[in-house]
């Protein structure tokens, strides 16, 4: 059984973390350097964005994490250390800082960056704040940390569960950014996981890849793919359990708390997207194969012309259907019904691929709600996905029309 519990990346034993404004970002009243720090080395697993153009920090953690370990994680915000000439330099050098503050190697740091693409990343901040920030190093500065991350999040992403394995109790932890610039095959977000459980690296590198593809890439604010988009777990066994080397009762447990987390960070992520005012959730069942559900979900929730709809609280299931008929997926259209539901109720919209009546009225409140489900059942099989996404607002505009200036 997996409870949620208070903590973020702190809950799980021997992780400590900390959050400053260093001067990254104009406004002092923003933190912009986050560190997490484990007592001990951590088998370690990432994955990173599937963007050809990838900022400098990604290369240099990839490098440094091939053996499946590391100690600590340093994030700035503000600057995406990306298309930077120097960026692998500048990079590097973030991991020795840490390395050479708290005493471990540079080649155990996981290394982030985040914030505007193409602008040079002075290290001369972040050298000068490195001390205060890990002084302040505690297991109650994951709050910090968090805040440290974000660049136009509004809300903290964070979370925590407690789990049994092997009679042990053990905890796993995380936190997130992102907020626009997120589309399926990961996005411009940053994740960072911590447990106590003992695991194997190749093992938990099999439970994070296996668990991205229900969570993270089934995220979509806007249809741009990040170029600095990393999801990281750190293990360090401080729980006791008996390590997990393969798959096993146990690692199915491990499985479902890391998707609890996952899943926790999905939704928020997706609830905060800029400009949004609500979460959608796509849920589609009776598909022929999961990879169907998954591109149905997927297509739905990346519609524009639904997002707008959501956002003026227009039941348009038209263009539910077209986001299902250009999706490339193979259904059988005049089987697919389509229902919208919130906490102000459920109503069905679309049967057997044709309209049906429906009170606007009832179809309005329901949509003027903060979380907003779209149901598609299309009645072929057995299989079925979750996507999730935001309204289209006009703020979305403004944000990103004067982002870099």
């Amino acid at each position: 059984m997996v409870k949620i519990i208070n903590g973020g990346v702190c809950a799980a034993n021997g992780f400590k973390a900390n959050g400053v404004h260093c001067g990254i970002r104009k406004n002092r009243t923003k933190k912009d350097l986050a560190l997490i720090y484990s007592e001990t080395k951590a088998a370690t697993a990432a994955v990173y964005t599937r963007n050809l153009v990838k900022g400098a920090p990604l290369t240099v953690t990839k490098k440094n994490i091939s053996d499946g370990y590391a100690q600590a994680v340093i994030c700035n915000s503000g600057n995406a250390n990306t298309c930077n000439s120097n960026g692998i330099e500048i990079a590097e050098n973030m991991c020795k800082l840490v390395g050479n503050e708290l005493n471990i190697s540079p080649s155990d740091v996981v290394v982030a960056s985040t914030g505007v693409i193409g602008q040079k990343l002075d290290i001369t901040p972040i050298a000068n704040s490195i001390g205060e920030l890990a002084k302040g190093l505690s297991t109650e500065g994951g709050k910090a940390a968090s805040e440290a991350i974000m660049t136009t999040d509004v809300v903290e992403k964070e979370i925590a569960v407690e789990f049994v394995l092997d009679g042990k109790v053990c905890h796993m932890g995380g936190i997130a950014k992102g907020s626009g610039m997120i589309h399926p095959n990961m996005a411009t977000m940053l994740v960072f996981i911590t447990t106590d459980v003992s695991i194997a690296p190749a093992m938990l590198q099999k439970a994070l890849l296996s668990d991205i593809d229900a969570t993270f890439n089934m995220l979509s604010i806007d249809g741009d793919t990040s170029t600095n988009d990393m999801v990281t777990v750190l293990a360090n066994g401080m729980a006791g359990n008996c390590e997990i080397d393969c798959d096993c009762d146990d690692f199915k447990v491990f499985m479902e708390a890391l998707n609890t987390v996952c899943i926790h960070l999905c939704r928020t992520i997706a609830g905060d997207g800029e400009g949004a005012t609500k979460l959608l959730e796509c849920k589609v069942t009776g598909a022929k194969s999961l990879s169907v559900a998954r591109v149905v979900a997927k297509s739905v929730i990346c519609s524009s012309l639904l997002k707008a709809a959501m956002f003026g609280a227009d039941a348009n299931w038209g263009r539910v259907l077209c986001a299902i008929g250009y999706s490339g997926a193979d259904v059988d259209v005049t089987k697919i019904d389509v229902a919208f539901s919130s906490s102000k109720g459920v109503i069905e919209v679309c049967k057997n691929g044709s309209g049906v009546d429906f009170s606007e009225e009832k179809a309005k409140e329901i949509l003027l709600e903060k979380e907003i489900e779209i149901i598609v059942s299309l009645n072929e099989g057995t299989f079925d996905a979750t996507a999730w996404g935001c309204d289209l607002t006009y703020d979305y505009v403004k944000i990103n029309g004067d982002y870099r200036t």
